[in-house]
């Protein structure tokens, strides 16, 4: 699958190299081609490459956003059109002062995101941890993979960023629609509270149990 990124940091950058390891085509949306984040990025694989950000989602059939929260508006500006029936990946989380929930619960980021691309299949997708987890995710322990928790309101993108996900080694649980995005904000608000500043390990993920 082609993939793009907007948003290569301490989220995107693990999941654009361990995509392209599982064989995709994994492209940088990169506004600065001459950034030190950019540069760190394609560090990580040999396969990732760079392209502008309206020629990078173009080319994609799926596109990543993990940028931080109060970019978000800014980084969909100017692809917002190409994004048109493309499966959109929200991995942001809208975080205000003291870890509340930066819409004030009025609305959940993905809501808004969907907002700012209405023609693009929009899904909340890897988020409810910290970076540790997205850079490795293996809890070889225990018999059961951690849970990646899901929504959206096209259930054939769900299905497909589900298959991504089990590539990556999560196993996928899909929540519902695109309303639950509020919840799982609110799990990586938790996450961040109790890894952050209760000071419990980062190495901490859900696991979805079933008899």
């Amino acid at each position: 699958m082609k993939i793009a990124f907007i948003g290569y940091g301490n989220v995107g950058a693990p999941l654009a190299a361990h995509l392209q390891n599982a064989g995709h085509a994994v492209t940088l949306a990169a506004a600065d081609p001459g950034s030190t984040k950019l540069q760190a990025a394609l560090a990580r694989h040999s396969g990732l490459r760079a392209l502008a950000p309206v020629d990078a989602v173009r080319e994609a059939e799926a596109v990543f956003l993990a940028t931080p929260f109060l970019a978000v508006e800014s980084a969909l500006a100017g692809v917002a059109d190409g994004l048109a029936g493309k499966i959109l990946v929200d991995c942001t989380n809208p975080v205000g002062p003291g870890l509340k929930h930066g819409l004030g619960n009025a609305e959940s980021g993905s809501e808004m995101i969907q907002r700012l691309a209405p023609s693009a299949r929009v899904v909340k997708a890897f988020t409810i941890y910290g970076f540790e987890n997205f850079e490795d995710n293996a809890y070889p322990a225990y018999n059961v993979k951690p849970v990646m928790m899901l929504c959206g309101k096209d259930g054939a993108a769900k299905e497909t960023v589900s298959g991504l996900a089990r590539e990556l080694g999560w196993e996928p649980l899909d929540v519902g629609g695109l309303e639950q995005a509020l919840h799982l904000e609110h799990m990586t608000l938790l996450w961040v509270r109790m890894v952050r500043m209760g000071g419990a390990s980062p190495n901490l993920v859900w696991a979805a149990l079933r008899r």
